[in-house]
């Protein structure tokens, strides 16, 4: 199906930060699959892992206990201090797992139509559930009619949340993005998740933190919610956790942890000892190398960078990130950046139709970090006439 618009290039082969097509050409990745190959492409720990496993046991089913799965869980358990883990196939999946939890402790208080309340320019997937709950009409056209339960606020906006507080009395959770990823880049005031950790207690809301995009060191914490040093109710991560192989988890603490029991939920493939395998080397990697803090200095100095070649450039509305997540917003609709960046031998990304998304790997040397920052930077002047 033509689901998808494409750029004239087929990759075939990757290593590291850099990838090459079909004609031998070699492109630097500042996209890294939408924040996917975080350990960049053809790891040696992900795929000796991948291929020891496929070679002794790839799939069994959830009927019966999955030492890798255990192992798994344990691991992202202690990076989050949550205590139950469900493990499915992609973030939307996590994500859909999130919602029925939320639906099933909220009817489980007697509330008989639970409401979550979610933000304006969010994304949370593109399943029923989840494109419902993400903030963006352009996601949700056409898909009518969308599910009842959600109430939209405001990213960021703390008062909004308080006045849904004050007049809604089916509200059973917050769903949010601690950075929004797909909206383009847009980083939260300080103090708003805490805020609403601290709303959520008053009302007996689970706080659910959707870590899809943010998750496995990409802002310079485990999870960016740390940056603020709260406990949510739930998280979900994707993306990153297999590094290219699809899986997806939804985690649980607390009064949420077994909401979700036996018979509720379920998915054939999720877990699985393959996917558990990739996993697990991830975690090790990232663990062992502390690429939470390579994300931090990597990240001020790109950021530096950028600022420094474009804040002066007519055009140039914001530069800004956390971490290895960077934004750099424009005043006009800029996808034709992506195939220019080809041009420069870099893959770039656009979002929210008018800023330019860096998700470059966290394996990134410094040296290729600094082509990067230039590239982009001529990249950008090019397309504003600034060059």
């Amino acid at each position: 199906m033509h689901t998808y618009n494409r750029l004239p290039v087929a990759l075939t082969r990757g290593e590291g930060a850099s990838v090459w097509d079909t004609d031998g050409r070699e492109f630097l990745d500042a996209m890294t699959g939408i924040a996917v190959c975080s350990l960049g492409h053809a790891h040696p720990a992900v795929a000796d892992a991948i291929c020891k496993q496929a070679g002794t046991l790839m799939h069994t089913s959830n009927w019966y206990r999955i030492p890798l799965q255990e192992q798994l869980a344990d691991a992202l358990c202690e990076r989050t201090g949550l205590q139950s883990v469900f493990f499915g196939n992609s973030g939307a999946e996590a994500n859909e797992a999130a919602i029925k939890l939320a639906r099933l402790y909220g009817h489980g208080r007697e509330v008989r139509e639970p409401t979550i309340i979610v933000t304006e320019q969010s994304f949370h997937g593109r399943t029923m559930a989840t494109l419902t709950a993400t903030g963006s009409r352009k996601v949700q056209a056409g898909f009518e009619p969308l599910l009842k339960g959600f109430s939209r606020v405001p990213y960021g906006d703390l008062d909004a949340v308080r006045h849904v507080a004050a007049n809604a009395n089916n509200v059973v959770a917050v769903l949010v993005e601690p950075v929004l990823g797909e909206g383009g880049v847009v980083l939260p005031p300080e103090g708003y998740l805490a805020g609403l950790r601290g709303i959520c207690d008053e009302n007996d809301w689970l706080l659910m933190v959707d870590e899809i995009q943010t998750g496995m060191c990409r802002t310079g914490r485990w999870f960016a919610y740390q940056h603020e040093d709260i406990q949510p109710d739930v998280i979900t991560v994707a993306k990153s956790l297999g590094n290219g192989f699809p899986i997806g988890a939804c985690l649980a603490g607390g009064k949420a942890a077994e909401v979700l029991g036996p018979g509720k939920h379920g998915s054939t493939f999720g877990g699985n000892p393959l996917a558990c395998a990739a996993a697990l080397a991830v975690v090790d990697v990232m663990g062992r190398e502390q690429l939470d803090q390579r994300a931090t200095i990597l990240g001020k100095n790109m950021l530096d960078g950028l600022r420094n070649g474009l804040q002066d450039v007519n055009g140039v509305v914001s530069v800004r990130g956390k971490g290895l997540m960077l934004g750099i917003e424009l005043d006009r609709d800029c996808l034709p950046i992506m195939a220019a960046g080809l041009e420069q031998g870099l893959l770039l990304n656009v979002t929210a139709g008018n800023v330019v998304r860096l998700l470059p790997p966290l394996i990134l040397t410094d040296d290729q970090a600094d082509r990067i920052v230039t590239g982009t930077v001529a990249v950008v002047k090019a397309f504003l006439g600034a060059a």
